[in-house]
Order: C-alpha cells, then structure tokens, then sequence
C-alpha cells in the first residue's frame, strides 16, 4: 500500500504555493512503505542560509497585565516576520523577574548574553542599575533596546515609549477638570526607581502650578502590585478623609476586583494610566473616570519589528520611537474595547462592544 507523505513546509521557509511548484517540477512526492523516515530526516534539515534571529525580552514584573500584553505582540510579531522572510527565523524568549528588581534584570541582562542571544529588549526598573549590564551586553555584540521604561545614558540603540512627562501633564489636567481646580488630591507613585514613572510625577508637579486651588498632599509609592497599592490608599484616605482625587502614574490597584469595596463610585475621582480589560470595569462603574490607554500590545510588536529592520535588514532605527496615549472615559469605553479586541485581547465584556 502505497503512502503520500507532505515534507514539513514550516521548516523550509517557503511559501506553499512555491514549494507545490518545486514538488511538481522535481518530482518530490514520495511513493514507498518507508517514506516516514525520510520524511522525519528531511524535517530536520534547514534550508541554506537561513539567519536565524534569537531576541530575549525583559519585563519588569512576571504578572503585570501590561508585559503580559506586550508578550504577545511579541511572540505574534516574530511569527509574522518568520513568515515573510523565507531566510529568516525569529524567536522571542521571554524574562521577568516575579516582582520588580533591577538586579535580577540585570542577571537576565548577564545570562542572556552568555546563552549566545543576539538581541535584547527591556523594559528598566531602575535606569542606573541596568546602564552597565546594558553596556556591557552591548560591548559584547548584542544589539539592546529599551521599551516603557528607558536607560538614556546607555548604549542601548533605541526606545520605545510614551513622552511620560507628558502623560503627567495629561493625567493632572484631567484630574482638575473633574474636580473644578480646587480640592485635596494624591499621587499614587509605584516604584520609586523607575525612571519612567519619575517622569510621569515630574509632569504631574510641574503641571499642578498652573491651578493654584488644588493642594497636592503628597506623593506616595509602593510595591508595584494590586494589594500594595491599594494598602497605599488606604493609609491616606484615612490621613485625610476630605481627598478629592487621585492621579495615578499605573494602575496597579485596579489590576482586581478589590479596590471597588474600598471605595464609593465617583466619590473620589480617579485618572491612571493604561486600560486594559481587567480594568475597564472601573470606567464603566463609574469608579475611574480617565484611564491614559496605552498601546502595550505594541510595546512588543513594535520592538521587535525594530530588531529585525537594524539587525536583517541593515536599515537604520529611530532612536526614539514614540506612542501616544489615549484617553479612555465611558463616551468612547466601546471604540477602546473593540481597539483593544483587535489586538487580540479577551475578556472583555460582550456589552462593551457596543457601547
């Protein structure tokens, strides 16, 4: 009996439609009772001169919704470029410390290099930790690029990120808008260390001079997860029970369920920054009335579409490369639902949709 065996085209690079053609012509199609073997031995073999790109990516934390997204638009990325280069085969390994640490990022930084990795993309906790590691990495061949959170005295080549002194300028603006310009308001700062979310406060401090009414009581940070920073809230909700607002550099309290047993709906206005679908509930229950949305999806599709345009394909890459945060409020919560849907997000409630 007689076996028709298809050689794995994956591990050709090439299109079907060609490798149809190439079977036609050559006469590849297999006829005998051991053509499984072959078959298994041709699947092994890798086409001359295909390049094969290693990218190892560094988050800040393990299970912040925001890497998690950015994880994905990496993975997906580096499929999609595998697939339009024939000669090109791009993997992603992905690293995170379980909760923020520069040292072990910078031990991520150390062992990636050593494993041979021919690029790395980063997200930094704390920019003057992570300068030498990424000098280093870069002193030793690998091409680094920053993401979010970026290392400016370094050799990285490039950053992907917002302008975050602007996004606290945003939030602020917003924030008066919805007390009337006057009132008690706090800073829920996160880590103090990251130099993104520095830049986010020193836009807030700068911007709060303009409006005179609003008393600023302080900024406050914490451990970058959903139970610290609500802890955070707590603590000065009660030192000044007459608080009007808070701005928030991250949304870490809005990662769960559990900041709305905390607080009243609309009491205390609220502006954060990112909206993903975890926290859209927050904008729809009218206990968030501004979240800044962030294309996060993007922080790794657009990274490693800049890996592949410097290191394949030798052109060169803007060193600053910059995303625009967008609002999000209860009038357009639908168009950001169906926005972040096509970024392949899910659990976003059907309802939204149609918002």
């Amino acid at each position: 009996m007689y076996e028709i065996t298809i050689i794995n085209l994956k591990r050709f690079k090439m299109k079907f439609s060609n490798f149809i053609f190439a079977l036609l012509l050559g006469g590849l199609v297999i006829y005998s009772p051991g053509c499984q073997e072959i078959s298994e031995e041709l699947a092994d073999i890798e086409p001359d001169g295909v390049d094969t790109l290693e990218i190892t990516m560094i988050a800040k934390s393990s299970f912040n919704p925001v890497f998690l997204s950015a994880k994905k638009g990496a993975f997906q990325e580096a499929a999609e470029l595998s697939e339009k280069y024939n000669l090109l085969h791009v993997t992603v390994n992905w690293e995170a410390p379980e909760n923020e640490d520069a040292s072990v990022q910078a031990e991520m930084i150390r062992k990636a290099v050593n494993s041979g990795t021919d690029a790395i993309i980063v997200s930094c906790s704390d920019k003057d930790s992570l300068t030498a590691a990424i000098n280093n990495a870069v002193d030793a061949g690998v091409e680094v690029m920053t993401f979010d959170s970026d290392s400016p005295d370094s050799k990285r080549f490039a950053f992907y990120g917002p302008d975050d002194q602007k996004m606290g300028k945003m939030l602020i603006s917003r924030l008066a808008e919805l007390i009337d310009g006057k009132g008690k308001i706090a800073i829920l700062g996160g880590n103090p260390h990251a130099p993104n979310l520095q830049e986010r406060v020193a836009g807030m401090i700068d911007t709060l001079a303009q409006f005179p009414g609003i008393e600023n009581v302080g900024v406050f940070y914490h451990n970058e997860t959903e139970d610290d920073a609500i802890a955070q809230m707590d603590s000065v909700q009660k030192m000044h029970p007459d608080l009007k607002g808070w701005a928030m550099v991250g949304s870490w309290a809005l990662f769960g369920n559990k900041l709305l047993e905390k607080i009243e709906p609309g009491k205390i206005k609220i502006v954060a920054v990112d909206a993903l679908p975890v926290q859209l509930k927050y904008i729809k229950q009218n206990y968030v009335q501004v979240l800044l949305g962030q294309p996060t999806y993007r922080w790794g599709k657009t990274t490693v579409e800049a890996i592949v345009k410097k290191m394949h394909e030798k052109e060169k890459v803007k060193e600053i490369l910059r995303l625009e945060a967008i609002p999000v409020t209860i009038e357009n919560l639908g168009g950001w639902s169906r926005q972040l849907r096509a970024w392949g997000y899910t659990n976003i409630p059907e309802e939204y949709f149609v918002l």
